[in-house]
């Protein structure tokens, strides 16, 4: 693969822009950054389970069976799927802000036009359109503040960054069930697709207030603009009472052509395998079981439906508290321990689960509860983790193709999940039949993560994937 080293641009050069941005502790220009983003990582979530509350309204507006409801979910996800390889690509040629304001735009004002929809028809096709920029957003986002945050504390910031995406977990049927009760169900789904498109009026503070990555910038040779960025960085710094460090080692940093391929190259592929993996089983778990466990919940441990969705609202917020543990801990621990902690948690859930249903015939609501946390928890770990680790195995190059290609995967776990669960429900083996499939997915992972994962703490993005 041929390469060549950037030539100095009014003395600057991608390294000293790298060495620059390295020395800076968090500011406030981090901060707008992070709040910018974090609005529509927070959106991404609740729309991961605004549709699973409006569906309960949805499938009596238009008159549709449970099959044609499963269609407008799947529908949306192949959206999610197509979005995020396509403004990955588009992160990489036309540079990270661009393509995140697009996603953003597309993800608000087709929800805006989904709350209108006057038919199932309608509504599915602009839910499909809508996953396009839903898919995008978060993986674009999660490349984009990587290249600004130092690499001492990273994984603090990024995490607590990301935290946004739990949030919106937790806001999601909080917020549904509020404009349900006070417009009631027909005008309520409306309004939570209304809701859902307050991103579009972020693309706009996005496209006038995000700066794009001085890191892609100095990349493309264009160092005059990274140069500006760092220097307004470094003056607000100075304004702060900051003292500059002197500027940390960088290693050269050659300057090669994208090529989507190379994720797949002898140098890369075992962390694409890594990557790929990570997301599929974090993410299988996430979204397999806890779609299904309201149902459950009603279904074999006998709860009314309104305790059953109360219920539900403990593990986010169980995980909502892990993720800033994490965080403040996850620079000093290291990404691997806490991965492969969280994935040997949710393990320990699925076996719960299983012999209490398998070997003493026990599924009343607390052993799913019990087994569900232990897997929500553990997952959630890795689910957050994936957005940090991600962009940190990659170089800038290729940084947000991989990350959202990571994402598809993502995407792809979320769709045949639920398909498995209830497909094992309707077998003899029955919940326990599902306990041993999310072991297996999540003992997969554990492994892959024991053998091939890399620590990354308290390193250079640069020194990590040159």
């Amino acid at each position: 693969m041929s390469e060549v080293l950037l030539s100095t641009e009014g003395g600057e050069s991608l390294e000293s822009i790298v060495a620059r941005l390295e020395r800076l502790s968090f500011l406030p220009y981090h901060l707008r950054i992070a709040m910018i983003l974090g609005v529509g990582t927070f959106f991404d979530a609740f729309d991961s389970l605004a549709i699973a509350v409006a569906l309960t309204v949805i499938v009596t507006t238009f008159k549709i069976n449970f099959v044609t409801a499963g269609l407008l979910i799947s529908g949306g996800y192949l959206g999610q799927f197509i979005g995020a390889l396509a403004f990955g690509w588009a992160g990489e040629r036309y540079g990270r802000k661009p393509a995140f304001v697009a996603a953003l735009a597309v993800f608000g004002l087709f929800s805006l036009l989904a709350a209108y929809a006057s038919n199932f028809q309608n509504l599915l096709a602009m839910r499909i359109v809508q996953g396009l920029g839903l898919g995008a957003e978060v993986p674009l986002a999660g490349a984009l503040f990587n290249e600004f945050v130092r690499g001492a504390t990273r994984g603090k910031v990024i995490i607590v960054y990301e935290s946004a995406f739990v949030w919106g977990l937790f806001a999601s049927p909080l917020i549904g069930l509020a404009l349900f009760s006070g417009l009631g169900p027909e005008h309520g789904w409306r309004a939570v697709f209304l809701v859902g498109a307050i991103p579009l009026l972020v693309a706009l503070v996005a496209w006038k207030y995000l700066p794009e990555s001085p890191r892609w910038l100095a990349s493309k040779g264009r160092l005059r603009e990274a140069t500006a960025i760092v220097e307004e960085m470094e003056a607000q710094a100075r304004e702060r009472g900051a003292e500059l460090a002197p500027m940390p080692a960088v290693p050269p940093v050659p300057v090669r052509q994208t090529r989507f391929g190379e994720m797949f190259s002898p140098e890369y592929w075992k962390r694409t395998v890594l990557i790929w993996t990570h997301w599929f089983t974090a993410y299988f778990a996430v979204y397999g079981y806890s779609v299904w466990l309201p149902l459950l919940y009603v279904r074999l441990g006998g709860l009314p439906p309104s305790r059953a969705l109360a219920l539900t609202i403990v593990p986010g917020l169980v995980q909502l508290i892990l993720s800033y543990v994490v965080s403040f801990t996850i620079d000093d621990v290291g990404r691997k321990p806490w991965f492969i902690g969280g994935y040997a948690g949710a393990f320990v859930g699925t076996i719960v689960g299983f012999v209490a249903v398998a070997v003493y015939h026990n599924h009343t609501w607390p052993v799913l509860f019990a087994a569900g946390l232990l897997m929500a928890a553990g997952c959630s770990i890795s689910a957050i983790g994936v957005y940090l680790y991600t962009p940190e195995l990659y170089p800038t190059r290729m940084r947000a193709w991989a990350t959202s290609t990571g994402s598809a995967a993502n995407r792809i776990a979320s769709v045949i999940a639920p398909a498995v669960v209830g497909a094992m429900l309707t077998t003899a083996l029955g919940i326990g039949g599902v306990f041993i499939v999310f072991g297996l997915v999540i003992l997969i992972g554990l492994i892959v993560m024991a053998v091939l994962g890399i620590e990354t703490r308290h390193r250079l993005l640069e020194e990590l994937a040159p």
